[in-house]
């Protein structure tokens, strides 16, 4: 399961924008901090139109991901 969350890392703790609904407790995480300004994608030869269509791409690979018959990749490493 892939989810993005936005948040912000305030005194020591990571504070999320908005809690997700469909995630379980202990569920593993990785945090990857972006700089201050955040991503130049025009940096990265990416306007902000391309920016959107990538997105909206993406949208649908997202949905396919996060449904329930993706939960058995969660573990992959055990039925391998």
């Amino acid at each position: 399961m892939l989810t993005t969350l936005q948040g912000v890392y305030r005194k020591g703790k990571i504070v999320l924008k908005n809690n997700p609904t469909n995630i379980p407790d202990e569920t593993p995480v990785i945090v990857t901090f972006l700089g201050g300004e955040g991503i130049d994608l025009r940096a990265r030869g990416i306007s902000e139109e391309q920016a959107g269509e990538i997105r909206a791409q993406l949208a649908a690979f997202a949905e396919e991901w996060d449904s329930p018959e993706m939960s058995i990749y969660d573990n992959y490493e055990a039925h391998v």
